[in-house]
């Protein structure tokens, strides 16, 4: 029994590798927006990486914020591949502007929404946050850090979760990604959209801010920085962990090169997003 919930559960957090051929819907209502030398090639941080559109400046947020934590993540160098969990290369590697430098597990656990729960913990964990650190299984127990490093271990019978102390205590950085996989095989895409705040106005949106499909299969990407006109008109770059689990990377907007790789985004709209397409995309937020 135990067996056949971890596998199910897997199954619902997983991400869906999706194909489908749409129109372009992401730059409707909106001006053509002249590019030059968006890509900077030699720069190696999301911020450095890719440069505002003409005619757009960057959203201000305060340093130390998760906002800035994003939009100054880490980049390998320019043209480094996805690679998958097991050493390999992911089959197509036409659709991504960075790589970020997140090492991925060699377990395979560390998919789409694994990679989301993975950044926004590491913040937490170095901004001296850890008490903040918690997510809810599929099955909507909430399963904290702080207990994990107390030695709080879940048991499982279907959906039923208990915990009892049956570890020692520790509160190690090693101690911290043990209980990260543990996260990773009983959450995903949706137990984040049940748990997590809706962002149901588009205009609101911010850095930080993921669009989501949660179900079996899913997907998540996360906004990674934010530019705006003197209209008002936003733009967001977006990067996303996948199924098999690989590297985050920094996507393209492969349906409007004018403006790639920034997005428009507008809530149940139909938004591809390399290689997958939401549907009737929606919007959550950490707490």
């Amino acid at each position: 029994m135990i067996i056949a919930t971890l596998i199910t559960l897997i199954v619902l957090g997983a991400g869906a590798v999706q194909y489908k051929s749409v129109e372009n819907t992401i730059g409707s209502g909106i001006e053509s927006i002249e590019i030059s030398n968006l890509i900077n090639k030699d720069n190696l941080t999301i911020l450095s990486r890719v440069n505002a559109p003409k005619g757009y400046k960057r959203v201000i947020y305060t340093e130390g914020s998760f906002q800035d934590y994003l939009r100054n993540y880490n980049l390998k160098p320019f043209g480094s591949k996805i690679i998958n969990y097991d050493a390999s290369q992911y089959f197509w590697q036409g659709g991504h502007v960075g790589v970020l430098e997140i090492p991925v597990p060699k377990n395979g656990l560390q998919q789409c929404a694994d990679a989301l729960i993975r950044i926004r913990s590491e913040f937490l964990w170095d901004n001296n946050r850890k008490d903040e650190i918690g997510f809810n299984f599929t099955s909507g127990h909430y399963c904290s850090w702080n207990k994990y490093a107390e030695g709080f271990r879940p048991k499982i019978n279907g959906n039923k979760v208990t915990f009892s102390k049956t570890a020692q205590a520790n509160h190690t950085k090693d101690n911290f990604y043990k209980y990260l996989n543990l996260i990773y095989m009983y959450s995903g895409t949706l137990s984040l959209y049940n748990e997590l705040a809706k962002v149901n106005n588009a205009k609101t949106l911010k850095i930080g801010d993921m669009l989501i499909k949660g179900g079996s299969p899913g997907h998540i990407v996360m906004i990674c920085d934010e530019v705006v006109n003197d209209q008002g008109e936003k733009l967001f770059l977006l990067f996303q962990g996948n199924t098999p689990a690989q590297s985050v990377h920094l996507v393209k907007n492969l349906e409007d090169s004018n403006m790639s790789p920034w997005y428009q985004l507008k809530k149940d709209a139909e938004i591809p997003v390399s290689n997958y397409t939401f549907s009737s995309s929606k919007f959550v937020r950490f707490k």
